[in-house]
């Protein structure tokens, strides 16, 4: 059976994109995403989108990590899904979509920049000088003086698979602050087990997590990943952080076609 798909990346965060509205994909073969999303025999990717539809929404957006399995919402492939469902006219430049952690509002503005609403955060833990939180996606957030100095691959692996999150793991982010309302971000990203150039929800993190240990005050941060700069706005009250919104570009690359036998 032979399948089209589109090659979206934003900030270097890249995803393979099929129109899955036939519900005909094999979803629960991990073995062949695994290998569509392998940079050596395959496509390659961080992850793999399947675009089907909603009862909900416009559209669902079915996301999973480049190891083959399912994974939980990915805010890059969140906006990238959107570009993606606006290329096939399912949305204009507003749109519903739902995901694997509820409904999201997304807004594509000029210059393929996609800004897409996240869920409220709650809860924080503070593990020594380390902070975890939950942005749709786990993540341990690490304060360094100089990013550059990080041997993300290998300090990450040690943490993604080390105590506290050793049954279900985490994504591990390093911030370097430049100034009140900009940081620097390195994240090893679990489900792809190495550093990635961008992560969506890990910015959402960043951006929350360092206003909340008081390093600013600006609820308005950019966020350097390697892949380049995501935008985070949220509004922040002594509960919770709400009207959160992850802003940047979602890019197409190109298309192709592949046949599973």
């Amino acid at each position: 059976m032979k399948f089209n798909f589109d090659k979206y990346q934003g900030t270097g965060n890249d995803f393979i994109m099929i129109d899955d509205r036939s519900a005909i994909f094999p979803k629960d073969n991990s073995s062949i995403i695994n290998q569509l999303c392998n940079r050596h025999i395959g496509i390659g990717a961080d992850g793999l989108i399947l675009l089907q539809n909603s009862i909900k929404g416009d559209f669902k957006m079915r996301y999973f990590n480049a190891d083959g399995n399912p994974g939980s919402f990915c805010g890059n492939g969140g906006r990238c899904a959107f570009a993606f469902a606006r290329s096939l006219n399912i949305v204009k430049n507003k749109g519903i979509f739902e995901a694997v952690d509820g409904l999201h509002f997304a807004f594509m503005k000029k210059n393929n920049l996609v800004s897409i609403d996240m869920n409220d955060v709650v809860n924080f833990t503070k593990n020594g000088d380390s902070l975890f939180l939950d942005t749709g996606s786990p993540h341990h957030l690490e304060l360094v003086d100089d990013i550059s100095k990080i041997n993300v691959n290998e300090q990450g692996a040690a943490i993604r698979y080390g105590e506290p999150y050793l049954d279900y793991g985490t994504n591990v982010n390093y911030i370097e602050m430049l100034n009140e309302n900009t940081f620097k971000i390195r994240t090893y990203e679990r489900g792809v087990e190495e550093e990635t150039l961008a992560c969506g929800t890990g910015a959402v993190a960043a951006g929350v997590g360092v206003h909340y240990l008081g390093l600013t005050q600006s609820n308005c941060i950019n966020i350097h990943a390697l892949g380049g700069v995501l935008e985070i706005v949220f509004t922040p009250s002594p509960d919770l952080y709400s009207e959160i919104k992850l802003l940047g570009p979602a890019e197409f690359v190109f298309s192709g076609n592949f046949e599973i036998k």
